[in-house]
């Protein structure tokens, strides 16, 4: 495995020992430059993603990923799992349940030390937990990339909504790239975080931004923060949309003061329908970062139908995570 060599944090990492490559904790640790240079590389790498020609590029080979999901998953874990298997990498998978050694009193500090003392090069991590892939880079050498924690961000789920949205117009991976642009976000922004990653990495990239989402989901000030403008209703928000990213209605988070409506009635007022197809712009694009509940955020003609690029997500997302692993790693991409 060659090295390009560690672009790192500072003289604070190179103490601890930190490996070569880079943390992706948040959208916000990459620079608008950074971002591109992410989103071109998984366009290099995309017909490896797609299972066309080849199936391994192995930059990484004998480099070793850790897996820590402790919260369901099916998409983020098996899509970093073909990604980093593509590039030559192993993938080891730790699970905390009764069969590790918390169940004996271990402290999560003592196992993460235990488990980096083993010699991972890159650690992917979703947690229940805001900020838990920060806090682990103050504990690990390995480098850590967030796969989702708690209602914070999936900045690889942001990375490849955005590729998605720039292969369906015909535009390459640049800064500002999805100027003139207008997209929607719908659904639960208050507990998405993918919106909340979202948000960001459109704006940084150009989009005009609004949200949508019934009663208190999608708050003013937090689609200030995001950099995006909050319409009263759905049919507000898809109006001469260019892409609609459907949320789903995240009820395990949700608190006893958040009262939804049943499914067929959020459907009715905050669903995507075929009807409500005919307001988005000429060409547009419907996304959703899954899993989807058909019949309440999306009706199946719509996730099925033309307009539908959710199944595209899911390809980009492998090429994605190929280039994010690489930087977590201190390879380049050819």
């Amino acid at each position: 495995m060659h090295r390009a060599g560690d672009s790192g944090d500072g003289g604070a990492a190179t103490r601890r020992g930190r490996r070569p490559g880079r943390d992706l904790c948040e959208i916000a640790d990459l620079s608008p430059a950074e971002a591109v240079a992410v989103l071109a590389a998984a366009t290099r790498v995309l017909p490896l993603a797609e299972g066309a020609g080849a199936r391994e590029l192995p930059i990484l080979r004998g480099a070793q990923i850790l897996s820590v999901f402790s919260e369901p998953s099916t998409r983020t874990r098996l899509s970093f799992e073909v990604a980093a298997r593509r590039l030559g990498a192993e993938v080891v998978h730790f699970v905390q349940d009764a069969a590790s050694s918390a169940s004996k009193g271990e402290t999560e500090r003592d196992a993460l030390q235990n488990l980096d003392a083993m010699g991972f090069d890159a650690v992917v991590v979703r947690d229940r937990r805001d900020g838990v892939p920060r806090a682990w880079t103050e504990v690990m050498r390995a480098r850590v990339v967030n796969a989702g924690d708690g209602v914070n961000e999936h900045p690889t789920q942001a990375l490849l909504d955005a590729l998605t949205i720039l292969e369906a117009f015909g535009r390459a991976p640049t800064q500002g790239a999805m100027t003139g642009l207008r997209v929607a976000v719908c659904g639960d922004v208050r507990h998405g975080r993918v919106a909340h990653s979202d948000l960001q990495l459109f704006r940084t990239l150009g989009a005009d931004c609004v949200v949508a989402g019934p009663g208190d989901l999608a708050p003013p000030e937090l689609a200030a923060r995001l950099g995006a403008k909050v319409a009263p209703t759905l049919d507000d928000a898809l109006a001469g949309a260019d892409v609609a990213v459907m949320l789903r209605i995240q009820r395990e988070r949700l608190g006893a003061d958040v009262a939804i409506p049943d499914a067929p009635s959020y459907h009715a007022a905050w669903g995507l329908t075929p009807a409500r197809l005919a307001l988005l712009a000429p060409g547009a694009i419907v996304m959703h970062p899954g899993p989807i509940n058909r019949g309440v955020e999306i009706a199946d003609a719509v996730a099925d139908g033309p307009h539908s690029r959710i199944l595209r997500q899911v390809t980009l997302g492998v090429a994605v995570r190929m280039a994010v692993l690489a930087r977590a790693c201190g390879v380049e991409l050819l």
